[in-house]
């Protein structure tokens, strides 16, 4: 789907937003967001931690929506033509269910 809306309540935050791209797959469901940061950071540690949360909130709805599926979040930077995957490591201190955190996509 392009350009897939997305709004719901987790952990107390009001989230919403639009998923670039989303697939729903038997038993994955992928993330793909759109950034046009020049230059794109080197690695996926170096990402810029709002799309950090931004994406860790999607990836908070779309588990509630999904269960039964492991939900994979990337960016793809559109000045290197890069995909670049954010794993759970990388996500889950800014997820908006930890109590620490009130982020918003």
């Amino acid at each position: 789907m392009a350009e897939a809306p997305v709004t719901g309540t987790v952990g107390g935050t009001v989230i919403s937003g639009q998923i670039d791209r989303l697939a729903v797959g038997a038993q994955t469901v992928s993330v793909v967001d759109y950034k046009t940061n020049r230059p794109p950071p080197a690695d996926a540690a170096a990402t810029p931690p709002v799309y950090l949360r931004q994406m860790a909130a999607y990836r908070a709805l779309l588990r509630r929506l999904y269960p039964a599926h492991k939900v994979d979040c990337f960016l793809l930077w559109t000045a290197a033509a890069r995909l670049m995957r954010l794993d759970d490591s990388l996500l889950d201190p800014h997820a908006p269910d930890r109590p620490e955190q009130g982020a918003t996509a």
